[in-house]
This record gives structure tokens, C-alpha cells and sequence, in this order.
């Protein structure tokens, strides 16, 4: 059987994870042949580094979110052409790389997150990796810390990345596919939304790791009077607490969902969905066509993200100084507002390439078929001298 590795960066959940997980278990309903891993090489290289980075990353955006959001942007926001200065780490992680494709064999390498891909790409230049790689985005941009060099395919969040990547390095359509950032296949898309609450049902999210000023937000829907929230507290027990010590018929808060199929439903439940600018969270939401309200963004990432939404339309940014109540039912209830916000997610989603499940299990069988095709060819090349 052939064997694909997934490589996301730090144990603690994130989009990175997600997406990776989605093409898994895409792979695993629609294929017989394939085994599949997730392996963070971070914790691979040295468990404790990991845990000492995933704290320092949350503290720092916790209690330093300016110059984390400095940091980012100066240092994997700069233009691709720029080189990074990895020196002093690189020498470890590239002998770590190459320990594990040793020791794993894989046939496909998956990349969700830049530094693997960084790695990988580095490698594949040396002449030290002969197994193709896919670069799969988890945001709206791509930062100068992902491989280019030696990647096989990359799945884009949209035709605009793929015109940057087209033109700057001539990499060739082929190579480039516009898949959107990929969500789980359970998060069916929605043609066309009925609303059909008598008053309008808006789910809150990004709860989970008590950063962006979830509890402020919901402090504030206790005035609201004409419309209902469903608060979705992740693992925040604290935030749960909190809301249902409120006792309100109006505000419900809800507790982590691992089934994404209870995810689907809750999405077709509501009306909206106010959130903060993650990859996943977003595309879920543009899948299902739910209007989506930024409540905040955190550092780096985040940030960078909301502006391509805004300057695409595919959301709305709130004002911390407007009521709440007042500006979604601004939105929701104003026809010509709604319409444009329909067109341009039409637009969005046209702009997709690949989006059906089986398109996109089949491109990947083909680079596994290639692979080995390309390894047959090898192998006849250097015996047939013995065939004489």
C-alpha cells in the first residue's frame, strides 16, 4: 500500500491540523489503497521544544499581540524573493527531515503548514528527496516561509494566488490547482439559504482559546432583544460558565463539537456567523453561504487574512463602537447589501478549480502514479545495461 505523510507544525489544534485532517479522511472514504500519518516534526524532533514553542506562540500573542504582529509581518510577510536567515536552526531540522522520510518511506508528502514545506523544498534542491510534495495553504495569502522549489502541486485559496505564483516564479498551470482552502467533506455546500427562524439565529464563534475578545462580544448580547446567538465555546469551560450563569432564553452557549456532521447542522441552523478571520472557520462559512461577521482578528495571520476579505467583500467587519444588534440587522435585513455580499461569494467559488472530492482524490492518485512510474523507469534505466 502506499503510504502519504501529513505534515502540519505544533500538536495544539489549528487550521493546519483541520485541513490536514479533511484530506484524510477524504482519501480514506474514497480510496482502498492508501495508509495515511500526521506527524509534527517539531514534536518529533524534541517533545519538549514543542510544548516551550506552543506556549511562547499563545503567551506572546496573549500579552504582546503588537510586536507579534510586527514580528510576522516583517519576517514572513516580506516579499518571496527575500531569503530567510535559518542558519542557525536549519542544519537540525533538515537532518531531522531526512531522518524521518527514512524511517517513514513515504510515498507523498502533504504539506499544511510553510516550515515542512520550507524543509522539503530544500532537500528536493540538494538532490536528498525524490518523493513529490504538495503544498496545501490553510489562509488566504501564502507567506515567504513556504517551499517553492522542487513542489510538485500546490492546492491555492484562490485564482488570485495563482496568478502571483504563475507569474513570479513561471511555475506552470498544471502544478496549480485552486482548491480554496479545503474543509471537511462532511461540510456540505449550500446552494441556496432559506431563512425560515422567525427571528434570526446568529452562531458566535472562535470561543476556544479564550483569545479575541469572545466574552466582551458576548457581554454584549445581553441587549439584544431581536435576535437569538448561539455561542460556541470550544473547550473554554470558563466562557461556557459564564454565559449560562446569564440564565437568557435569547443566548445559548454550546460546548466543543468533534462530529463535523453536527457542525453541518448547526450551520444550516443559523442565519449568520460572527467570527474571527481563520482559513477554516471562514471557508466553512462561504461554503455553507452564512454571512460572516469579524468580530476580531488576532496578529499576523489573522489580520493579513481580514484583508483579503474585506477587499474581496466576502465579509463583514464590525465596529466595536456600534451595538452589535444595530449592525448585523443592518446587514441581514438591507437586500442590496445581501446581494452584493451573494455575488461576490458566486464569485469566490467560481474561481474554484477542484472542489469535488473524487477531482481531487484523483489528482493525488495520479502524482502517487507518476511517482512510481518515474521509480519503474529508474530501475529499468539502470538494470538494462545487464540485459545484454
Amino acid at each position: 500500500m502506499k503510504k502519504i505523510l501529513f505534515l502540519p507544525l505544533l500538536q495544539m489544534q489549528s487550521g493546519h491540523h483541520q485541513v490536514a485532517e479533511a484530506l484524510m479522511d477524504l482519501l480514506k472514504n474514497h480510496t482502498d489503497d492508501l495508509t495515511f500519518k500526521k506527524i509534527d516534526l517539531l514534536s518529533y524532533t524534541n517533545k519538549s521544544l514543542e510544548k516551550v514553542i506552543t506556549n511562547g506562540y499563545l503567551n506572546w500573542i496573549r500579552y504582546a499581540p503588537e510586536t507579534y504582529n510586527l514580528a510576522y509581518k516583517s519576517f514572513f510577510y516580506v516579499s518571496p524573493t527575500k531569503k530567510h536567515s535559518f542558519k542557525w536552526y536549519q542544519p537540525l531540522f533538515l537532518k531531522k527531515m531526512e531522518q524521518l522520510l527514512a524511517e517513514e518511506k513515504p510515498d507523498l508528502l502533504i504539506c499544511t503548514h510553510g516550515f515542512p514545506s520550507y524543509l522539503l523544498s530544500k532537500l528536493k534542491m540538494k538532490g536528498k528527496c525524490d518523493i513529490p510534495i504538495i503544498n496545501v495553504y490553510t489562509d488566504f495569502f501564502i507567506n515567504s516561509v513556504w517551499g517553492r522549489e522542487g513542489i510538485d502541486l500546490h492546492f491555492l485559496p484562490s485564482q488570485e494566488i495563482k496568478r502571483k505564483l504563475s507569474r513570479k516564479y513561471q511555475t506552470t498551470n498544471q502544478r496549480l490547482m485552486v482548491t480554496g482552502i479545503p474543509v471537511h467533506e462532511e461540510i456540505t455546500k449550500t446552494l441556496h439559504r432559506k431563512h425560515e427562524n422567525e427571528r434570526l439565529k446568529i452562531l458566535l464563534s472562535g470561543g476556544n482559546s479564550g483569545l479575541g475578545g469572545i466574552l466582551k462580544l458576548a457581554e454584549e448580547l445581553k441587549l439584544s432583544s431581536n435576535l437569538d446567538f448561539l455561542v460556541l465555546c470550544g473547550n473554554n469551560k470558563k466562557l461556557y460558565d459564564e454565559i449560562l450563569s446569564w440564565d437568557l432564553e435569547h443566548i445559548k452557549p454550546l460546548t466543543y463539537l468533534s462530529s463535523r456532521s453536527e457542525m453541518n447542522l448547526l450551520y444550516e441552523e443559523v442565519d449568520a456567523i460572527i467570527s474571527k478571520p481563520g482559513g477554516v472557520t471562514i471557508s466553512e462559512a462561504i461554503r455553507k453561504r452564512l454571512p460572516i461577521f469579524v468580530h476580531s482578528a488576532l496578529p499576523g495571520q489573522e489580520e493579513i487574512n481580514l484583508l483579503y476579505l474585506k477587499r474581496k467583500e466576502l465579509v463583514f467587519e464590525l465596529d466595536q463602537s456600534t451595538l452589535l444588534e444595530k449592525q448585523l440587522l443592518s446587514v441581514l435585513t438591507n437586500q442590496k447589501k445581501m446581494k452584493g455580499w451573494e455575488d461576490a461569494i458566486d464569485a469566490y467559488q467560481q474561481g474554484i478549480e477542484l472542489e469535488k472530492p473524487e477531482n481531487i482524490v484523483g489528482l493525488i492518485e495520479t502524482i502517487l502514479d507518476q511517482k512510481t512510474s518515474s521509480r519503474q523507469s529508474r530501475l529499468v534505466r539502470y538494470s538494462s545495461p545487464l540485459r545484454i
